[in-house]
């Protein structure tokens, strides 16, 4: 039924928890959740079983949570975004294919025209000095053996501490506060070569905190490259926290520090680490062969393989592999993770995902194996921002889902 005629019908209509649930297209139980923080109001009638709701209260309900609803396949919360469309072994960012998007733009330009809408060539990102200052600090006061992850942490609360405005949020100002946060948090990371000027592009900067070894044109496009790529990748864990923290109106630092604790888990940020350590052993053995048998005697995954989103290559890995072939420090590391992909397919159909390619680049310019969550991080905060702003213009508290107990029923005696 078309919404015009379902609006006509419901001139004072009282639906059942059940017709409400259905319309809305959510559990019985999520409407009583509605109830209890005031979004619904129920009614018993005389003589009837249950509560009773108001169709058009419904109905405006239904069209604020538009962008909440059952997914097709297996009831699971889906939300409605127009930032990434993933699609037949493609990524798209708006409607644009992302592998072109990292081919042609540096990192500053794809995130200022995901924000904005418009496209800023040459556009630099700075870091405001109260907020690089305090950031500074917090990471000085770290123990000497703090990880970049720690590190970067820290470096959000203290720009967060030094931002009055950070709770404004309104589109323009979570925008500006996101061009300074992003490279507060490069600038913030200790450096292990030579400083970076502050105008220079954040791959540039970025690439003097995860390596002592010189840069060179071919090697930072693809560091450029992989930042774009990894900007934002569907409602990855860390991106629901985010959303989840910004439906709640978390402020940017908040919402950014909500992604952090999520993608510090094993099976999210910490994957490349893993594919790193594991090229760094086909390097030292001379064979992927002995690598993966490893691995698959273990019980293991072989880590960089396979992605639940692509029945085929990952994208983002295909469109990195491409770069790194002009990058000639790059070769022993390619020729490695090739081996691991054919070895492997000997057993499974798998196709190498992101971390692989990423931990080709961390192998092969002499990074640490947590420089692949690092880039991880920075990249994906320019998309957490967009989902951010996405979620700031939804119904506050959407992303509350209802509880189902399943513990003794009461009453119970007191411990």
């Amino acid at each position: 039924m078309a919404d015009r005629d379902m609006a006509q019908d419901t001139g004072g209509q009282r639906l059942s928890t059940r017709e409400a649930a259905d319309r809305l297209g959510v559990k019985p139980e999520t409407v009583y959740a509605y109830v209890s923080r005031g979004q619904l109001t129920s009614r018993r009638e005389p003589g009837a079983r249950g509560s009773t709701f108001d169709a058009k209260e419904i109905e405006a309900l239904a069209r604020r949570a538009g962008r909440r609803e059952p997914s097709a396949s297996g009831g699971e919360l889906a939300v409605r975004t127009s930032i990434t469309l993933i699609d037949r072994d493609h990524c798209y960012f708006r409607g644009v294919d992302a592998s072109e998007l990292a081919t042609r733009y540096s990192y500053e330009e794809v995130v200022e025209w995901l924000w904005t809408g418009e496209m800023h060539p040459g556009i630099r990102f700075t870091a405001p000095q109260d907020a690089l200052t305090a950031a500074h600090r917090a990471v000085a006061a770290l123990p000497t053996d703090s990880g970049p992850m720690d590190q970067l942490r820290v470096a959000v609360i203290a720009a967060a501490a030094a931002d009055p405005l950070r709770f404004d949020l309104s589109e323009g100002t979570v925008i500006g506060t996101a061009r300074s946060l992003i490279p507060t948090l490069v600038d913030a990371l200790p450096t292990r070569a030579p400083d970076q000027h502050a105008a220079d592009a954040l791959a540039t900067r970025l690439w003097s905190r995860l390596t002592s070894e010189p840069a060179d044109a071919a090697a930072l496009h693809v560091l450029d490259a992989a930042l774009v790529l990894l900007i934002d990748h569907d409602l990855a864990a860390s991106t629901f926290a985010v959303r989840v923290a910004a439906s709640a109106r978390a402020h940017p630092y908040a919402i950014v520090s909500a992604g952090f604790g999520a993608l510090d888990g094993v099976l999210h940020g910490a994957a490349s680490g893993l594919a790193h350590r594991m090229l760094l052993e086909v390097l030292d053995r001379g064979s992927a062969a002995a690598v993966v048998a490893d691995h698959l005697r273990a019980g293991r995954r072989v880590p960089g393989l396979g992605h639940r989103l692509y029945p085929g290559e990952d994208p983002r890995a295909r469109a990195l592999f491409r770069l790194l072939e002009d990058v000639p420090r790059a070769r022993p590391a390619l020729k490695a993770a090739r081996q691991v992909i054919s070895t492997t397919a000997r057993h499974a159909e798998l196709h190498a995902n992101v971390d692989l390619a990423l931990a080709v680049l961390t192998v092969s310019t002499g990074m640490p194996a947590e420089a692949g969550e690092t880039i991880f991080a920075i990249a994906r905060t320019a998309g957490w921002i967009a989902h951010a702003l996405e979620e700031y213009a939804e119904h506050p508290l959407r992303m509350r889902p209802s509880g189902q107990y399943h513990g003794p029923r009461p009453p119970q005696p007191l411990p």
